[in-house]
């Protein structure tokens, strides 16, 4: 999502894609209990369509629309820094103005929209990303799956502690507390009556007073949790896209049929043993533990290629169909990004929350591709008439005005 960087139609259309992507991603979250992102049957007993719908989601979109966002993202960072400092100002600065003012506009969407933005976490990571700016391609990448190692290190220790809980809870002489506490957590993970799913029920059924003070009083450690446990690869996927803008992946200068071989390649690496982790836990009867292993540490490996096999995808039949009516209307819906992403908040909320519609928790995953076609139908239909009458989003407007501490021109001239 950028609001200050020059015009690159690839990196458009990667970005539409991806806004639309994440949608995909995230209905679940919208919609249902917290814990039925992890395991769906925390909401409910699963019927066939709905676990059709949660294994295209696992298998397809689940971290990599957000690892494709993140791509995108890296190298924005590298845009806007070359064109500040072709204009002789200071790239880095900007930045990092840009970086808290987005800081500022993540933290009113968690608490007033909702919880799982990832403004607030791109704006601190895309920090210390500037650290790496500089850096060469092959330097990055290093750096890129040094993070991800380190990523995947920490969730497998994590898992290894719950793991570990469970073998104390299950010893002949295990603590009452012990066992008590680990069938709460399970419980959380797997049984729609459990008093953790019941209170995300009673919160988001709620009023909006109540949804605010909740989000309020759990920011701190809400936020802390999701970076931990998702800072890191946000971090490798940020350089990953600065070095593939720099080697021009990103900006469209590869041969077309590089692109196909690259989405070929990186589809058959990730697909694969997706597929056997998705039957593994369906084989599992959704077991809470095999079901939140696979959503958070089993599944992090195949997220890299299958990112990088989607941008390939993508700009592949971008260099087949360049002229098709649908790119120029997905090109304007990545140009809106930041707008359409905020704006799918404020739909889904008002759709699932009790401050709208109350849906949270009604509507079975079997139904979520009829709330995305719809979804994104808008965004393709809105992004570019209003384009063609402004310059950005009124997102993007408000955004760029901050960093800029004066209100930016955003009519074209006639």
């Amino acid at each position: 999502m950028t609001a200050a960087s020059p015009r690159i139609p690839a990196m458009d259309v990667l970005r539409g894609c991806a806004v639309m992507g994440i949608l995909w991603m995230n209905i679940t979250a919208f919609a249902l209990p917290q814990n039925a992102y992890f395991n769906p049957v925390a909401a409910g007993p699963m019927s066939a369509g709905d676990i059709a719908f949660w294994a295209s989601s696992l298998i397809l979109v689940d971290g990599k629309m957000r690892g494709l966002f993140s791509l995108l993202f890296g190298a924005s960072m590298l845009l806007l820094i070359d064109r500040e400092e072709m204009a002789g100002r200071d790239g880095t600065r900007a930045q990092l103005v840009r970086g808290g003012w987005q800081l500022a506009i993540g933290l009113l969407h968690h608490i007033l929209l909702w919880w799982g933005d990832i403004l607030v976490t791109y704006a601190v990571v895309g920090t210390i990303a500037l650290l790496f700016a500089q850096k060469e391609p092959l330097a990055l990448v290093k750096w890129a799956f040094l993070a991800f190692l380190i990523h995947f290190l920490i969730c497998g220790a994590f898992i290894a502690s719950l793991y570990g809980w469970a073998h104390a809870a299950a010893a002949p002489d295990a603590a009452a507390t012990t066992r008590e506490g680990l069938d709460s957590f399970l419980a959380g993970l797997s049984d729609p009556s459990s008093p953790i799913i019941q209170q995300d029920i009673a919160i988001y059924t709620g009023s909006f007073a109540g949804i605010v003070r909740h989000h309020l009083t759990g920011f701190v450690s809400d936020w802390l949790w999701t970076f931990l446990f998702t800072g890191l690869d946000t971090l490798g996927f940020m350089l990953l896209g600065m070095a593939m803008l720099k080697g021009g992946f990103l900006i469209g200068r590869w041969p077309a049929e590089q692109y196909k071989q690259t989405a070929r390649h990186c589809f058959l690496i990730g697909l694969v043993p997706m597929i056997g982790l998705t039957i593994w836990v369906v084989v599992s009867g959704f077991a809470p533990l095999t079901a939140f292993s696979t959503a958070l540490l089993w599944s992090f490996p195949f997220r890299i290629p299958l990112a990088v096999g989607w941008a390939a995808l993508i700009l592949w039949l971008l260099a087949r169909h360049r002229d098709h009516w649908l790119v120029g209307r997905i090109a304007a819906a990545g140009r809106m990004a930041l707008s359409n992403y905020l704006g799918t908040s404020l739909v889904m909320t008002a759709i699932f929350y009790g401050w709208g519609l109350g849906l949270f928790g009604q509507v079975r995953p079997a139904a979520f591709p009829l709330f995305l076609i719809a979804a994104w139908a808008v965004m393709l239909l809105w992004s570019k008439p209003w384009l063609d009458r402004f310059a950005m989003g009124p997102a993007e407007w408000v955004w760029r005005s901050l960093q800029r501490r004066k209100l930016q021109k955003i009519r074209r001239s006639a």
